[in-house]
């Protein structure tokens, strides 16, 4: 029989922006990064696809960001701009932290994520690439500006500093992903872990992000999201360590908030050095 280890956080792995996104607000002063660029303070203007900026946890913890960008080939970063535009008409009169408004960027940013990565929705979960979204300033709101951009960064919520990024950030997960950018841990259980890359040395890996729901169900409850994650998590990871006698396996299950969004995954983790 397996013995089980649980993981009961609702925040983790490529839905690390859900709550900043969510809830993120305003401050009177506001942040917009520790090296701000005065040209893009309160800018108006779409933000350019492909920048790349050295981003810190802190600052996408932060509605908007500001920070000078690099050159992607010769300068170390760890975010790259995947996708900017101009926001529907019908969040024209929104206030710039409603909820729709975020709902409308985890919808667009992560399927732009997905897409600009090459890889599916299992695999992005199981990374340690993430995103974070931003909008303008509150005067460049003021002034009728209305866009939004997507940052790829190198680390999820738990982390303290970012990966470092390589110049060509797209199709970075498509095939077989080098192990720097699949998520592990290291330590006896997963719960409150930080991430690391499975190229260290690491005793748990995010081996599978399993469906729970369809796109259409209501949000089931959180007892019934649990186990029908812990069934499935046991089964899965069992066949992924090829039917030992006996292992340990451990989940991460998500919230209404989550599922509200449009997520209707868990991940799955084994315990392996492999």
């Amino acid at each position: 029989m397996p013995r089980r280890a649980r993981h009961l956080s609702g925040r983790a792995l490529g839905l690390a922006a859900l709550l900043a996104v969510l809830v993120t607000g305003c401050s009177d002063e506001e942040a917009q990064g520790k090296d701000p660029d005065p040209a893009q303070v309160d800018g108006v203007e779409i933000p350019a696809i492909g920048a790349c900026r050295v981003l810190t946890p802190e600052d996408v913890a932060e509605p908007s960001n500001a920070t000078r960008t690099v050159d992607c080939e010769e300068e170390v970063h760890t975010a790259q701009t995947f996708a900017a535009g101009v926001l529907p008409e019908r969040l024209a009169d929104a206030d710039r932290d409603d909820e729709e408004l975020g709902a409308f960027a985890y919808r667009t940013c992560s399927t732009a994520f997905m897409e600009f990565m090459g890889a599916d929705e299992s695999l992005v979960m199981r990374s340690m690439l993430s995103w974070a979204w931003f909008r303008p300033s509150e005067q460049a709101w003021d002034e009728g500006a209305r866009w939004y951009r997507c940052d790829v960064v190198g680390g999820g919520d738990q982390a303290k500093e970012f990966l470092t990024l390589p110049e060509r950030t797209e199709g970075l997960l498509a095939g077989r992903p080098a192990d720097r950018w699949m998520a592990c841990v290291e330590g006896p259980t997963i719960e409150d872990a930080p991430r690391i890359p499975c190229s260290q040395e690491h005793d748990w890996r995010a081996v599978s992000a399993i469906k729970v729901g369809e796109p259409e169900d209501p949000y089931p409850g959180e007892r019934m999201v649990e186990v029908t994650t812990r069934d499935y998590c046991s089964r899965w990871v069992g066949a992924w360590l090829e039917y030992p006698v006996s292992y340990d396996y451990a989940y991460t299950w998500f919230h209404e908030a989550e599922w509200e969004a449009g997520n209707r995954r868990s991940v799955c983790w084994a315990r392996t050095e492999r």
